[in-house]
């Protein structure tokens, strides 16, 4: 029996079209394997460091110095801001106390302010709780724009942590942190209070 031509045309596409989907499959399937291998570097690299992950973001601002360096002190008003954070209490003048969603678990641990000189920088540590540091710097570019910069050392501890750490999950946070707190100073253009005292560090 003889097949058609429509038939013959059908079956060679047919064949063409399962054999070009073999290289469309190794391609996917190397991606994952490759994606795969950069989580596990990434999480053995964050294991060689003591289990201790660190981020570094920097933005301008257009405002005055100390109007950024000023709201930047109410941290009671941080929830604005920073996307997982949920509240913080300030206890007195140099400890803190927060509750924010960590890979969609609530966490809450107490904070030190180690160091702070007005319209330069503020630095602190944990003290309980999620194991925490860091420090953000003001400089002034301008009369009305000034550069910020974060850096946040943290240690991720959940399985979940560990993952969201090695795919840049804290990098971007702290990127859109960085962005909301500069829609907020640059939308009220003035600050919503101040705290201009000085802490030596120790």
């Amino acid at each position: 029996m003889v097949r058609s031509s429509a038939h013959t045309h059908w079956l060679i596409n047919f064949h063409l079209g399962e054999t070009n989907m073999v290289p469309a499959r190794l391609v996917t399937v190397a991606a994952i394997a490759a994606g795969g291998w950069l989580l596990s570097k990434q999480m053995k690299k964050t294991r060689a460091a003591g289990g201790v992950s660190s981020v570094e973001e920097t933005i301008e601002v257009d405002v005055p110095l100390h109007t950024a360096y000023n709201q930047w002190t109410q941290f009671e008003e941080f929830p604005r801001f920073m996307e997982s954070v949920q509240d913080v209490r300030q206890l007195d003048n140099k400890h803190l106390h927060w509750r924010a969603s960590v890979a969609g678990k609530t966490k809450e641990w107490d904070a030190e302010i180690t160091e702070q000189i007005p319209d330069q920088r503020i630095a602190w540590r944990s003290t309980s709780g999620a194991r925490n540091s860091g420090v953000v710097t003001f400089q002034r570019l301008g009369d009305n724009r000034t550069k910020i910069a974060l850096k946040i050392d943290y240690q991720p501890e959940t399985r979940g942590e560990k993952i969201g750490d090695a795919v840049g999950g804290m990098k971007l946070m702290a990127k859109g942190n960085l962005k909301r707190f500069k829609d907020l100073i640059e939308g009220r253009g003035v600050e919503t209070g101040a705290w201009r005292g000085t802490i030596v560090q120790h």
